[in-house]
């Protein structure tokens, strides 16, 4: 055995390993054990192998989160547009009423959607037992900061992974973007936006205040509230060869993955988005 090995070459002759497997007597083999400078081979080489394989096991497992997180996006489209051809092309309330008050009526999308794909309206989920990771009102991905760091209880009152856009209702039929005194809840009339393909209708939302909008700045009512404006764009995922970003759902329900929202010339201090950014409001002037 041993010069079979030495002539395929799997083992230098003379060497340990060589010896080790030197000869067969009485039909059994005669064995020694590793040496320690083999052991640290091994172990080295092992530990070559993990440190190859890991980053790319850690980018397949973000990947297989970001679709998970884009499949429940485009559920949720479906959800809208169920919604809105029942009920003569509006699209419902971005935050429902029913978020600070007791109100007879609850319109907000976390309220008349779920129904639509077999679950429980976001009201009927008690405080302290509001949907967690692992429901459709949660990314999978999205991960809360420690409870401190919020200006709002998120265990007690629940958090939002996914938040719609709250520009859809500063315009036209809806309240006006330079205020107005209008009740709500208001209504999107959906035949009426003018390139549904642009217009940002359900994003995923910030979870970590610490990182802010573009890295900028702390933004610490994240996942409060289910409507909302560009600082609460989430950056959780990562894809290759890009820096983190997050998952928009368009008004033609499209998905499709964005490193930021923020645009370069946006002044720090800004909530509400220019009356003419065509990714915000439904009728752009």
């Amino acid at each position: 055995m041993q010069v079979l090995l030495e002539q395929l070459g799997l083992i230098p002759a003379g060497s340990p390993a060589a010896r080790r497997c030197a000869h067969v007597s009485a039909g059994r083999w005669k064995y020694q054990g590793f040496s320690l400078i083999e052991l640290l081979v091994v172990i080295a080489i092992t530990a070559i192998l993990v440190a190859i394989i890991a980053p790319s096991l850690s980018r397949a497992r973000a990947g297989a989160m970001m679709v998970r997180c884009q499949h429940q996006l485009k559920q949720w489209g479906t959800a809208f547009e169920m919604y809105a051809t029942a009920n003569e092309g509006f699209y419902p309330h971005a935050d429902g009423l029913d978020r600070d008050k007791d109100w007879t009526d609850h319109f907000g999308w976390v309220d008349v959607l779920p129904p639509l794909m077999g679950s429980k309206p976001w009201r009927d989920h008690p405080p302290y037992s509001r949907p967690d990771a692992g429901t459709i009102f949660q990314c999978p991905a999205a991960r809360l900061a420690g409870e401190a760091a919020y200006a709002y209880r998120p265990k007690r009152d629940g958090y939002f992974s996914y938040a719609m856009n709250s520009c859809l209702e500063l315009d036209e039929n809806c309240w006006p973007a330079d205020g107005g005194s209008e009740p709500m809840p208001s209504f999107l009339k959906t035949d009426r936006i003018v390139k549904p393909y642009r217009v940002v209708l359900l994003f995923e939302q910030l979870l970590r205040p610490s990182l802010g909008y573009g890295g900028q700045a702390r933004y610490p009512t994240a996942g409060k509230y289910c409507g909302s404006y560009p600082k609460a764009f989430s950056a959780r995922h990562a894809r290759s060869g890009e820096s983190l970003g997050g998952s928009i759902m368009h008004c033609d329900y499209h998905v499709e993955f964005r490193s930021t929202v923020w645009k370069p010339d946006w002044p720090a201090d800004l909530e509400v988005p220019p009356r003419e950014d065509p990714e915000w409001f439904p009728y752009p002037p």
